[in-house]
């Protein structure tokens, strides 16, 4: 599981301007970046200040009524994804075609829509391609439009509502900080491989696959490096530390998790704003199945977006600062 005290500790330790000059110097001197000083003078305010706005604004959504929460929510975690793109990108934002969203939305409601199939369409340019390609190192994408439910799918903790609908997604694997890994041997079916081309399949996101056998049904395989937070297409739930996979191929998405609540929080945060009248039916009748995933996406991610992105600000500190 994620250190939540440590996180939390070096949000507080980031809010002055010599603390988080220090803190860059640092990140900037690790990547033998050029004018590390004066970059680091340059870049301590925003530093600040991103964090503490961020961290406002997830903080107020989970304390005000849900109706208020996606627009909250996706400003707080835009914050604080540009705290973290500050770490790397000392001249951040280069140019006005970075300060975009980087994804749309249909402009115009269907008749009978719901939130579980509306899509979101990728951009060139904007916060998130730039997001995906400086922060994870993922240059492209394996989709240009995706529906909501399948991103609802991809969030661990989202699991039980699609069981208890009979539709489960993800299947456990293993454990947080372990170099272990089981997969039952019934998932083969889901991807449509045998076990030697689901092993390969796998061994192209697993840190140094050195061994597999299978024991009671299940394909063991051992791990160089435990998987971390942003080890897609691995998800994991951020209160029990268990790791998810996702049940078939349709589902399997290389994508680090941070990135499925953006977009999520981007579309919420839209149709909350512009589509008021359906928004406001939602809340109150709520006639629609939507209702039990966005309530519960909404309360889950307002805890995990900071320790997902504090993980990102502690992982750039030196060890021996960790400990």
């Amino acid at each position: 599981m994620m250190n939540k005290e440590d996180i939390s500790l070096l949000f507080t330790y980031l809010q002055s301007q010599e603390t988080a000059f220090d803190y860059l110097l640092q990140c900037y001197r690790r990547q033998n970046l050029p004018e590390a000083e004066t970059k680091s003078y340059e870049n301590a305010g925003a530093l600040m200040h991103y964090i503490d706005h961020g961290r406002r604004f997830l903080t107020n959504a989970r304390d005000t009524d849900i109706l208020m929460m996606p627009v909250l929510l996706f400003y707080g975690m835009t914050h604080l994804c540009k705290a973290c793109l500050l770490t790397k990108r000392p001249d951040y934002p280069e140019t006005t075609a970075v300060l975009a969203h980087g994804v749309s939305t249909r402009k115009r409601k269907k008749k009978n829509y719901t939130f579980l199939q509306d899509e979101v369409k990728i951009q060139h340019n904007g916060l998130f391609p730039y997001l995906a390609k400086y922060l994870y190192a993922v240059g492209s994408f394996p989709f240009e439009k995706i529906r909501m439910e399948q991103l609802f799918s991809l969030i661990p903790e989202l699991n039980q509502l699609f069981t208890f609908t009979n539709s489960q997604k993800l299947t456990a694997v293993g454990e947080k900080d372990s170099d272990q890994l089981y997969f039952p041997e019934k998932i083969l079916d889901g991807y449509h491989l045998t076990e030697a081309a689901f092993i390969k399949r796998i061994n192209k996101h697993a840190a140094g696959l050195t061994h597999v056998q299978t024991v009671s049904g299940y394909m063991e395989v051992v791990l160089s490096a435990p998987v971390n937070e942003a080890s897609s297409p691995f998800f994991i739930h951020h209160e029990t530390g268990i790791i998810y996979l996702p049940n078939d191929r349709e589902h399997f998405l290389a994508l680090p998790e941070l990135l499925i609540h953006y977009l999520l929080l981007y579309n919420l945060s839209m149709v909350s704003r512009y589509e008021t009248e359906w928004w406001g039916e939602l809340l109150t009748a709520r006639t629609e199945a939507d209702f039990p995933f966005i309530r519960h996406f909404l309360h889950v991610t307002a805890e995990k977006v900071p320790l997902l992105l504090g993980k990102e600000l502690l992982d750039q500190l030196e060890p021996e600062s960790r400990k």
